[in-house]
């Protein structure tokens, strides 16, 4: 069986359709983080960068989703 990896292009694909699905918008999830800009946002929807944990629970929360329906893994 094989160590499987998180698709970070797939998981921000992912993360867009979820929070569209869910009716979020990118400065609703700027507020709750309480980031000064919707940067970090961005590269987690453009997969070069990912969520730390506590922030994927967060996001899980708000989108009311499971981690697991967030990450994308190969």
């Amino acid at each position: 069986m094989g160590i499987p990896m998180i698709d970070m292009a797939g998981t921000g694909q992912n993360i867009v359709t979820l929070r569209k699905a869910a009716g979020v918008s990118v400065k609703d999830l700027q507020d709750v983080f309480g980031f000064a800009t919707p940067q970090a946002i961005y590269k987690w929807q453009h997969g070069t960068a990912l969520p730390t944990i506590d922030n994927l629970v967060i996001l899980a929360a708000v989108l009311g989703v499971k981690i697991d329906d967030i990450l994308v893994t190969d």
